[in-house]
């Protein structure tokens, strides 16, 4: 599971962090603004979790919260209790409010129950389990696109064989062929 913290204010995005590897083993990719954070999420990072601590530097962090919710399975956006005005009602359904001052137990809390948080069902968190191996599985078919000259039906046609000839899922043979491939 990827993190990305993006925050401007360099001891906050120190104290996530450090909460964040408390509770989390999977990568964790800082940005210090918004256009930062839109270059690493349309580059090779794809955030599992996306921690906004606002305001940030070039912006405010709601517009960023909005467009990493649709390709990330949660948002965590971060205010002051001050500016606590400025949060919208209309928020994606898996972006999740942190108001600042917070404790350890209430990040804890937020990120750990995040589907909970999010009103993301048991069945939804199976659904983005799979969506992630499908992008899994589409950037193992770029990576055969670009370095073997695959068309798109013979790459999944490649993923598909390996796949049932070594007898892996999909999912290990496209990490398989990322890890090959991406050094």
């Amino acid at each position: 599971m990827t993190n990305l913290i993006i925050s401007s204010n360099r001891e906050n995005g120190a104290f996530i962090e450090q909460l964040l590897h408390e509770i989390s083993t999977g990568p964790i990719v800082t940005a210090s603004s918004g256009n930062e954070a839109r270059r690493l999420i349309s580059g090779d990072t794809r955030p599992d979790l996306v921690i906004i601590d606002t305001p940030l530097s070039d912006e405010f962090g709601q517009d960023l919260a909005e467009i990493t919710a649709v390709d990330s399975v949660g948002v965590v956006l971060i205010f002051r209790k001050d500016s606590s005005e400025n949060i919208p009602d209309n928020l994606p359904q898996n972006v999740a409010i942190l108001k600042r001052p917070f404790s350890r137990e209430e990040f804890r809390n937020t990120v750990e129950n995040f589907p909970e948080i999010a009103g993301i069902k048991p069945e939804s968190a199976d659904i983005l389990t799979k969506i992630e191996e499908m992008r899994l599985i589409n950037r193992a078919k770029c990576t055969l696109m670009e370095y073997l000259d695959f068309t798109e039906p013979q790459a999944h046609r490649y993923i598909e064989k390996q796949a049932m000839n070594n007898r892996r899922t999909r999912r290990e043979t496209a990490e398989k062929i990322l890890d090959t491939y991406k050094k």
